[in-house]
């Protein structure tokens, strides 16, 4: 591998100066329609300027694709060598085929040994052991498409099983969006936001409003996700119980962030300000797969200030968190990602290597995929007019 930033390929700058050219605008053109200016746009195409969400964002919305295809997603050849796109065409099927289940399909098993498996797969889901889990996921879902079937009388027994459905769908849409793909993600959140009406629970519906945000702010429509965020804390009244509680903060730290990649940094802090007042009532918790509480608020600081480009300040925050051993390992996985862009940014290219092995001790199926990951190993490839061993076997680890 070379020992320049040349090597890494499609990097966020090139695809941009290749859809522009393909369209045929020029800086001006695209800064127009983006309402960025051409001077920035031309250190982003160079790598010379990290794209931050917000521009990102409107870059997409002006070359009318979405972000992901900007950030190089999904990471084709990796996911080939590890098998992953084979894996997950079952599921797509499963989806495909959930409400016309094959006629010699065993019947489902009770549903408590139904639930059992779901929450094995959470468990999977915060370790971000995608393998197993895409491996996993097929017969479940096809399990549960006849469960829902079987439970079709009003009453508990269906709201569990819609429940248990609604949750696989939301892991599914998970790890498509983790490894980039966005249309599984897609078909996967449909299918939850059937499922989540018919659970009796007010707080999943909330929840796949939460990951739908995220679809929306891939698509450049960072407004509509925060829409989301709001319609979502409307139709969940706090009720003044710990889980409601911690579901509504969780939204507000979803709008904090989509706000804060739009560039509406009095909204950020804003939405922030709540979550924080939640925080502080709910203590640390873990409920509906979410680590809401004080700890996770600060995280989402950090993360807000390296998407407004305001690193010094993401450090300081970052200088003040310690994980507990037994934090969630993609929330300790994010991080450590955050704080290493911060730290590639302000010329800390030794620690950012520290904080990029921590992620990837972390969570190395997450950190092998996350775009921040790629962008870091790059930038810091272009950086160093020599290349350690340890940066060029970490890039070589993740594909970059």
């Amino acid at each position: 591998m070379p020992d320049t930033a040349s090597a890494a390929p499609e990097r966020i700058g090139a695809r941009i100066r290749e859809l522009r050219a393909i369209r045929d605008y020029s800086l001006s053109d695209l800064g127009r329609r983006a309402h960025v200016s051409p001077s920035l746009l031309s250190r982003i195409e160079t790598g010379q300027r990290a794209a931050t969400e917000s521009v990102l964002a409107s870059v997409a919305r002006a070359l009318a694709v979405k972000v992901s295809v900007l950030r190089g997603q999904p990471y084709i050849q990796t996911l080939q060598k590890e098998q992953l796109d084979a894996i997950l065409t079952p599921i797509s099927t499963a989806f495909d085929d959930w409400d016309l289940p094959p006629d010699d399909a065993p019947p489902p098993r009770p549903l408590d040994a139904i639930e059992g498996d779901v929450g094995r797969l959470y468990n999977l889901r915060v370790k971000a052991r995608f393998t197993e889990i895409a491996d996993f996921l097929p017969g479940l879902i096809s399990e549960l498409a006849l469960a829902t079937q079987l439970h079709a009388t009003l009453g508990r027994d269906r709201e569990r099983a819609y429940a248990a459905q609604a949750e696989i769908c939301r892991t599914a849409a998970i790890v498509a969006y983790r490894i980039g793909y966005m249309d599984l993600a897609r078909l996967a959140l449909s299918r939850m936001g059937v499922a989540t009406p018919q659970s009796g629970d007010p707080r999943q519906v909330a929840i796949e409003r939460y990951e739908r945000a995220q679809m929306a702010a891939d698509s450049s429509r960072l407004d509509r996700g925060v829409s989301l965020m709001r319609h979502a804390l409307r139709e969940l009244d706090d009720d003044g119980t710990r889980q409601t509680r911690a579901v509504r903060g969780t939204l507000q730290l979803r709008a904090a962030t989509l706000s804060a990649r739009g560039g509406d940094e009095s909204s950020a802090a804003d939405w922030i300000g709540e979550a924080a007042e939640l925080a502080e009532r709910t203590g640390e918790t873990r409920d509906y797969a979410l680590a809401f509480g004080p700890l996770n608020v600060r995280l989402h600081e950090i993360s807000a200030a390296g998407d407004q480009s305001d690193y010094d300040q993401a450090l300081a925050v970052a200088s003040g968190v310690r994980l507990p051993d037994d934090y969630p390992p993609t929330r300790a996985a994010h991080f450590w990602i955050d704080k290493a862009n911060a730290e590639t940014w302000t010329a800390q290219q030794d620690e950012a290597l520290k904080s990029l092995l921590a992620a990837r001790s972390a969570s190395p199926q997450l950190t092998r995929y996350h775009h921040s990951v790629h962008e870091t190993v790059a930038t810091l490839l272009r950086a160093r007019p020599r290349v350690s061993d340890d940066l060029r076997d970490y890039a070589l680890w993740c594909g970059v």
